[in-house]
């Protein structure tokens, strides 16, 4: 049966609202901290977190805790020393967002560590004795950034063993050859998410089976990493992850207090919930690293790039060996015959930091897209022109052709929309009355991602279908993207799908990240969909069956009936039990070892590959424009306009897409302008939304995200890419470049803020 002969009103590629979005927004959606239970059955929890960043713990004064209504207990290492086994990161081959366990001895080893669990009736029980608590501390000397003493640079090759610094040609020679040459320093600050949710756990024993309600985006991980840490079966761990409230990176596997909280819920014998504080999530959880970046672009009196060379440096914790490598991206964006990479780790005493939307692009680019601006510059050239100049078919580094490389198609709409053609080139001489006016551009591009999916695919006698998976729906719209894929491939309403997520009870998926979700889940769905019209198929078309001698794959599933092209047709009910027929399709990603792919899913492995299998390079790509207002007495900067231009393969829902792109563009204007965690000590001195800035509706310029038509057939059978990481990256870029433009000042270092151009 061909898929593409399916009626239905949920076609894929057509606009479609999000079929969660009536429950979010008349407060009828539930998020993991509103599944409490009975208020007289589930006990409450609250963090103290450490106030110095290195040392170890001499006592504590739990005598005023002690005296709030309603405590229940104060749990510290004391209790729960070595009641947590060890479990290694997800990047190194485990399962948790950070090695490091807190309650497990009397060390200190940064700034918010988890010190002491205290469980009351209620919340503000909870709330008021962990307040109460007093810790001593002997403290030490710690080292909390870039240059602090004590901090530890390492090589990012000898920290991970899969990482390879490239080199092609003679980057040296080249660069020193080379007609015009730019050599700057480029920087980005720590970031934090600061999701609408909070990292919130419920756990919950029914004898030796646990179950944890917690938004996270990998319910795999955080189901097999839980029972390596308490010595359960895998089997007796249920995790539950409904609707997200944002994450971005930030929930990213197995939390350090998951454990911690079923542990108190066992020892007191009833479920416990913990809602942390805004200030809290800043440590434990993870967040985007500072980084520094050295370019060094060559190139001959045409613009032709002869030499690159980019050299970084990140921030990462002393006791976990993840760092965000991302100068692979930067080596293959343009052509360069000449082309060096390095990458460091600076190991210092904070919490271990994690992916935050286009994890290692968004730095990155940054610097390297600012570098070529003043490249461009230098010679007097065209920024567009001189990317068009560069623009290559071939990845310089590993010699594969793109699968489609639609960057430049990208430019042209994105600059034809913006109205790039008015640019005045010479920085400073457009002008809005007292505002000094300044147009940038900046490419986007992010590598394809696809892993292996599990999904469960029924059709009932009634037309009705359900879709089931473990999968997680972050906000992405992956929910409607799935009841538009079996209205497609089932030819039913849309309206008859119902979708389950976000459960360990169903079959197993991997991690939501990487922009990988669509591509997986959607190849599964596909998967599922045809096995079931063929099994259907097969049964009406076999021997004695209404519509037998007819071609099984001519007909056409619609509804509740199945038809043959000569207008014969039967009930689905005719070959469908009361029950339904249903499939658990397996996908694995084209060049990939299907046994090992499928075992590594069902035990929590991150398991992301590239797109195109191997044979081509596939990217999404982008082209970022802004318009920024730079005031010409006192500095103030106003985005006016931001405009996107992105192709990412198939394109399933647009509108869902665009919500995606926008919301990124605007992201990408904090980036640039407003998001900084200021680090003293290695501690977070503005945890709070109070002082940590984010781009407000205030803030938020005229933005239009367009969808360029990008057709491949090699990224994968769909020619899906996924786009959820496209929209933020570049948009810093662009912004400042904007701002070089309309003040002639090169800002290096993010944010830029009125007293760098006033």
């Amino acid at each position: 049966m061909d898929a593409g002969a399916q009626d239905t009103d949920g076609r894929l590629g057509r606009p479609h609202t999000r079929i969660e979005g009536p429950d979010k927004v008349t407060g009828r959606a539930l998020y993991s901290s509103d599944l409490t239970g009975p208020d007289r059955d589930t006990a409450h929890a609250a963090l103290v977190t450490s106030t110095i960043a290195r040392g170890r713990i001499t006592g504590f004064d739990l005598a005023a805790a002690e005296r709030v209504p309603g405590l229940l207990r104060i749990f510290t290492h004391r209790d729960f020393a070595g009641a947590v086994a060890p479990v290694k990161h997800l990047m190194a081959g485990g399962y948790a967002n950070s090695s490091h366990r807190p309650l497990d001895s009397d060390a200190v080893a940064y700034a918010g560590q988890i010190v002491a669990l205290v469980v009351a009736e209620s919340q503000g029980a909870a709330e008021a004795a962990a307040g109460a608590v007093k810790v001593a501390y002997a403290e030490e000397p710690a080292a909390g950034g870039f240059d602090a003493p004590g901090a530890e640079t390492v090589r990012l090759a000898d920290l991970k063993p899969h990482h390879a610094d490239i080199a092609r040609g003679d980057a040296e020679a080249g660069f020193r050859d080379a007609a015009l040459r730019v050599e700057a320093r480029y920087a980005t600050p720590v970031q934090h998410h600061n999701p609408i949710e909070l990292f919130t756990t419920r756990a919950a024993w029914d004898g030796e089976r646990l179950t944890v309600h917690e938004p996270t985006r990998y319910v795999g991980a955080v189901q097999h990493g839980l029972a390596a840490q308490l010595g359960l079966d895998p089997a007796q761990v249920r995790v539950v992850a409904g609707l997200i409230g944002g994450h971005f990176g930030s929930k990213f596997a197995l939390s350090q207090h998951t454990a911690l909280v079923a542990l108190a819920a066992r020892h007191l014998g009833r479920p416990v919930s913990l809602v942390p504080s805004r200030r809290q999530c800043f440590t434990i959880a993870n967040y985007r690293p500072e980084s520094r970046h050295r370019i060094r672009l060559g190139a001959d009196r045409t613009g032709r790039f002869t030499a690159l060379v980019h050299e970084a440096e990140t921030v990462t914790s002393r006791f976990d060996p993840f760092v965000m490598e991302g100068a692979e991206v930067t080596a293959s964006l343009y052509a360069c015959p000449n082309i060096r990479t390095e990458e460091r780790a600076v190991r210092v005493d904070r919490n271990t930091p994690g992916p935050m939307r286009a994890p290692p692009e968004v730095p990155f680019l940054f610097a390297l897209e600012s570098a070529v601006d003043e490249m461009a510059v230098a010679l007097g050239m065209d920024p567009i022109a001189l990317r068009r100049l560069n623009d290559t078919a071939v990845d310089p580094v590993s010699g594969k052709p793109f699968s489609t490389r639609p960057l430049m198609a990208c430019f042209d709409a994105g600059a034809k929309a913006f109205g790039w053609s008015r640019r005045v080139p010479r920085p400073g001489a457009m002008r809005d009355g007292p505002w000094r006016v300044g147009l940038g551009c900046a490419t986007s591009v992010r590598p394809t991602k696809i892993a292996a999916a599990t999904l469960r695919v029924r059709l009932g006698p009634d037309g009705a279908a359900e879709v089931a998976c473990a999968h997680h729906e972050i906000g992405n719209g992956i929910t409607t993207l799935l009841a538009m894929g079996a209205a497609d491939g089932l030819g039913v309403p849309v309206e008859r799908v119902t979708v389950r997520l976000g459960d360990t009870d169903l079959p197993a998926a991997g991690i939501s990240g990487g922009s990988s979700t669509t591509t997986s889940l959607m190849s599964a769905l596909a998967l599922g969909c045809r096995q079931i019209r063929e099994s259907l198929a097969q049964a009406a078309t076999g021997q004695g069956g209404r519509l037998a001698g007819r071609d099984p794959g001519s007909l056409r599933l619609a509804g509740d009936r199945l038809a043959a092209p000569d207008g014969a047709g039967i009930a689905l009910g005719e070959v469908v039990d009361p029950e339904g027929v249903e499939t658990v399709a397996e996908f694995v990603p084209e060049g990939g070892d299907r046994e090992k792919a499928l075992a590594g899913l069902r035990q929590g492995q991150i398991g992301l590959a590239l797109g195109g299998g191997g044979k081509a390079v596939s990217w999404g790509f982008g082209a970022q424009f802004a318009e920024v207002h730079v005031h010409a007495e006192t500095g103030e900067i106003r985005v006016a306009r931001l405009t996107g231009a992105f192709a990412a393969g198939r394109i399933l829902n647009p509108l869902t897409a665009r919500s995606q792109l926008t919301g990124g563009m605007i992201w990408g204007l904090g980036s640039a302008l407003l998001e900084e965690t200021v680090v003293d000590g290695g501690a977070y001195r503005n945890s709070d939304l109070a002082e940590y800035l984010v781009p407000t509706a205030a803030d938020a310029p005229e933005v239009e995200a367009l969808l360029v038509p990008d057709p491949d057939d090699q990224v994968d059978a769909l020619g899906l890419k996924g786009l959820g990481e496209l929209g933020i990256i570049g948009v810093n870029a662009a912004i400042a470049n904007a701002i070089h433009h309309a003040t002639g000042r090169r800002i290096r270092s993010l944010p830029i803020r009125l007293e760098d151009v006033a």
